[in-house]
């Protein structure tokens, strides 16, 4: 119900916890391995992505994956991939023990780039080779499976080293999307590759790079982006009870003033998720037709009904 004395309007629909009932706390252990199982399956994911569809492409997938296939094709010592990602990384992972997070981040990338360049070189031991010789195929699939494989790698809070920090660390100090912290990381690496296989080969390493951000971004951080609804009526009882009593979301109030007319306008705020999006608009036209709607993304939420806190 709506209450004056407040700017917060409570939702009937949930029942407020028991203070009395204490609840055991998650076995950290578990935590940890799933950390470390996400971790390993994908570094395996982005190895294979890296073996079958852009090395037999001639395509560098940027990052540090991809400054290592060039230095593999270009230079005559003939060190393999995987000996490369090891030898690249060790600068950037002392930046990034220093700005992402402590022995934690160490552990948890060498531990990655361990597992990466392990499986990279045995995948090439294998003589894996590619399902397709087509460039534009191997571009998309080769972009998606790795960014898979990268968004399970964030998940778990871990990095496969390289470009990987600098994108994290950009993320960080500047609120840069992720897929727009790779093109500004990897711009050199792309210039690279332009040079050692031309241009053309450059230009879809470009396109691979947008493409495996956005799949890491929709790994790691899509399922929990959700919606911010503002809603200035002049019913706000009645959209109230509707969002409450239909939807079981919470909601707060508080009031503006209408600049041209100065007059008082009552807000609402609630966050909701993307598939409640259509029936928030339906419950606010029937409940009032004029009011005024704005919808924002969240990337994240926490709270009741959302996401919980989680301790590192």
């Amino acid at each position: 119900m709506y209450d004056d004395n407040l700017d917060v309007i409570s939702n009937p629909l949930n029942n407020p916890p028991d203070p009395t009932t204490v609840l055991p706390p998650p076995d950290p252990r578990l935590k940890v391995l799933r950390d470390y199982a996400l971790l390993t399956v994908g570094a395996i994911i982005q190895a294979l992505s890296l073996v079958i569809f852009f090395v037999p492409a001639d395509l560098a997938p940027g990052g540090i994956s991809g400054v290592a296939f060039i230095l593999n094709r270009v230079l005559p010592v003939t060190l393999p991939i995987g000996i490369w990602l090891l030898v690249l990384n060790v600068p950037l992972l002392i930046l990034g023990s220093r700005y992402l997070g402590g022995y934690r981040f160490v552990a948890r990338t060498v531990f990655t780039v361990l597992v990466y360049s392990g499986c990279t070189a045995l995948f090439e031991r294998m003589g894996m080779v590619g399902v397709t010789r087509d460039i534009l195929l191997n571009t998309l699939f080769g972009a998606i499976v790795g960014g898979v494989g990268m968004g399970l790698v964030f998940l778990a809070r871990g990095t496969t080293g390289g470009t990987d920090i600098l994108a994290l660390l950009l993320v960080r100090w500047r609120s840069v999307p992720l897929s727009q912290s790779y093109l500004v990381s990897d711009i050199l690496v792309i210039a690279l590759a332009g040079l050692s296989f031309g241009w053309e080969k450059a230009l879809y390493a470009l396109i691979a790079l947008y493409v495996g951000g956005l799949a890491a971004e929709a790994v790691s951080e899509g399922l929990h982006v959700s919606r911010t609804a503002i809603i200035i009526t002049q019913k706000p009882q009645q959209v109230s009870h509707m969002v409450l009593q239909q939807m079981g979301r919470g909601l707060t109030s508080w009031s503006g003033v209408g600049a041209y007319t100065g007059e008082t306008r009552p807000i609402l705020f609630t966050v909701i998720s993307r598939a409640e999006t259509a029936v928030l608009k339906s419950l606010v036209a029937a409940a009032d037709p004029h009011a005024f709607v704005v919808i924002g993304q969240a990337q994240e939420v926490y709270g009741e009904g959302f996401r919980t806190f989680e301790k590192t």
